[in-house]
C-alpha cells in the first residue's frame, strides 16, 4: 500500500482533542456533506502564507455543506511552537474558521499519510477520499498563487462533475516525525504525482 491514501479509499477513524477542550472523532462529521480533513501546523511559512486563502475557502464553502478540520502531528519537540498550547493561543489569536485538532502520537498523520504541512483531503458524504495534495499552488506567498486546486475539486464535486484533477503534490514543510530529523520523511513517502 501506498504511504498516502489513494483517491477511493476511506477516510480513517480517529480520536482526538481540540484546541476547544472537546475531541472529536469521524462520526462527529457524519451530516457534512464534504469532509475535508487537512493536517497543518503553528510553524511552517507554507502554513502561515496560506492560512488566509484557507480562510477564504473555508468561508466560501462552509454554507454549501463543506466541513473543514484542520489537525497538526508535529512533534513539538521538533519545534515548540507546534505544542497543543500553542494550538490554542493561535486559534485565539487568528480565530480561524475550522476545528483544530491535535495528533500527538502521529498515529492520524500515518493513517493518512500526511506528507507536508498543508496537506488537504477531500471526502465524499461515504467519506471516500476525492482529492488529495495542495490547496493552492503557492502557499508560501498567496500574492504569486495562480490556482487553487482545492476549490477547483470542491466546486467540481458538488457540481456532480469528476474531479478533473483529484491528486496534486502537497506544497510545504514536510511533517515533522518524533525522534526524527526534522528534514526526514518515512521510506515510502513519496510525491503523489
Amino acid at each position: 500500500m501506498a504511504f498516502t491514501l489513494a483517491i477511493g479509499q476511506k477516510a480513517p477513524n480517529f480520536s482526538l482533542s481540540a484546541t476547544d477542550d472537546n475531541t472529536y472523532s469521524l462520526a462527529d462529521f457524519a451530516d457534512a456533506k464534504v469532509l475535508v480533513i487537512f493536517f497543518t501546523c503553528n510553524h511552517c511559512p507554507y502554513v502561515t502564507g496560506s492560512d488566509e486563502a484557507t480562510r477564504k475557502t473555508v468561508e466560501k464553502f462552509t454554507p454549501r455543506g463543506v466541513t473543514f478540520v484542520a489537525i497538526n502531528s508535529n512533534s513539538p519537540n521538533t519545534y515548540e511552537e507546534d505544542s497543543f498550547d500553542n494550538m490554542v493561543k493561535r486559534m485565539a489569536e487568528y480565530n480561524f474558521p475550522w476545528l483544530y485538532l491535535y495528533d500527538a502520537t502521529q498515529d492520524i498523520a500515518r493513517a493518512y499519510g500526511a506528507l507536508r504541512t498543508p496537506h488537504f483531503y477531500v471526502f465524499d458524504d461515504q467519506r471516500k477520499l476525492v482529492y488529495t495534495g495542495r490547496a493552492v499552488d503557492n502557499p508560501r506567498d498567496t500574492s504569486k498563487m495562480t490556482v487553487n486546486d482545492l476549490e477547483n475539486a470542491l466546486e467540481e464535486h458538488l457540481a456532480g462533475k469528476p474531479i478533473t484533477t483529484p491528486v496534486t503534490n502537497p506544497i510545504g514543510c514536510n511533517v515533522k516525525w518524533e525522534g526524527k530529523d526534522p528534514h526526514w520523511m518515512p521510506a515510502d513517502a513519496c510525491d503523489l504525482v
